[in-house]
């Protein structure tokens, strides 16, 4: 590269090419064959908007379609920016709170095995308020000098209870150690709602949904949004287990599946037995197998970090479109920790 070329690095892609001092972002991704999103060039409609993770770019002209208070946060549209140091972009669209975060004192109204390893952990509020979120955002356990845990909302805002559905993991301070514990009408400290994922309405396109274990807790959520609106688009829910035991909410998908024409249930085993007459394997497999070319889905991808980094590549090898590809990795649970002094 020359002192006036630059290299722009587009996170979700896992791409990269280089831009001259002297075009658009946009340009030079074109010329490295790099499919930006974009329509109308002329910076009137906002397609190409990113968020400048690292780097600045200038304009000639101000573009129509970009604020100067999104331009402060750091927003720009890559058909009239033009690099002025290497960048890093990122074409997620995160959806604004419905509220802020704040910290409240919740009781617990019951604990219920769904399955082995998974527990549903209910919640109330002490003070009453109403718990306004998004459906597909999460909260945070506040647990002290152990730090805090995260786990997505299955609920509706609206309902009195706050459900979690939680994985026990091996040697996790919370899921293994405390979460047994907890019996109606203890108290926990949790902060909410957080998080940028959920449903994007103004898509409006046919609706993959992929997830593995209790990454369909979000997805549940977002779900029965999805379905109880007049002019829903259709949604196909791919939910990867290990074993037929652990499709802890298997009956409730076939019941929504039996009462809108437009939901399609598609449960996919990686260690299925000789009885299992369904998909088998992996859950991005599963979607490849039934849909061929993705350009005209959006794609929510909720579950484990493996998961998503491979069905992200597969997808987009398949016609997806990195504009309307969503996802929320899970991360394990920190292990106990050690006690003070040592």
């Amino acid at each position: 590269m020359t002192s006036t070329s630059f290299r722009v690095t587009w996170i979700e892609a896992q791409s990269n090419f280089v831009a001259s001092a002297t075009e658009t972002v946009l340009e030079a991704a074109r010329r490295a064959g790099v499919t930006l999103p974009a329509e109308c060039e002329f910076g009137g409609c906002g397609t190409c908007r990113v968020k400048l993770v690292q780097g600045r770019v200038h304009y000639d002209e101000p573009p129509l379609a970009l604020a100067p208070d999104e331009a402060a946060q750091g927003y720009a549209l890559m058909c009239q920016a033009r690099a002025q140091t290497d960048l890093a972009i990122s074409t997620e669209r995160v959806l604004d709170a419905p509220a802020p975060a704040r910290r409240r004192r919740a009781t617990v109204v019951r604990t219920q095995k769904l399955c082995g390893d998974v527990t549903r952990l209910v919640l109330a509020f002490d003070d009453g308020a109403p718990f306004v979120f998004r459906p597909g955002q999460y909260l945070n356990v506040l647990l002290g000098e152990a730090g805090s845990r995260s786990f997505s909302m299955a609920s509706q805002p609206g309902d009195t209870h706050i459900e979690l559905q939680i994985r026990e993991i091996e040697g996790g301070y919370f899921t293994q150690t405390l979460l047994g514990t907890l019996h109606e009408g203890d108290a926990l400290d949790v902060e909410g709602p957080l998080g940028g994922f959920g449903y994007h309405e103004e898509d409006y396109r046919p609706i993959v949904m992929a997830a593995t274990g209790t990454g369909v807790a979000p997805l549940a959520g977002m779900l029965a949004a999805i379905l109880a609106a007049d002019d829903a688009p259709p949604v196909d829910l791919y939910w990867g287990a290990r074993t037929q035991a652990d499709l802890y909410l298997h009956e409730h998908f076939s019941q929504l599946a039996a009462r809108h024409e437009d939901f399609r249930y598609v449960p996919v085993l990686s260690r299925a037995g000789e009885a299992w007459a369904g998909a088998r394997g992996y859950v991005q497999d599963a979607v490849l197998a039934d849909h061929t070319d993705l350009s005209e889905h959006a794609l929510y991808l909720c579950g484990s970090p493996g998961m998503i980094a491979d069905a992200r590549r597969a997808f987009l090898a398949n016609g997806a479109s990195v504009r309307y590809l969503y996802a929320d990795s899970f991360t394990f649970q920190h292990p106990q920790p050690a006690p003070a002094g040592i």
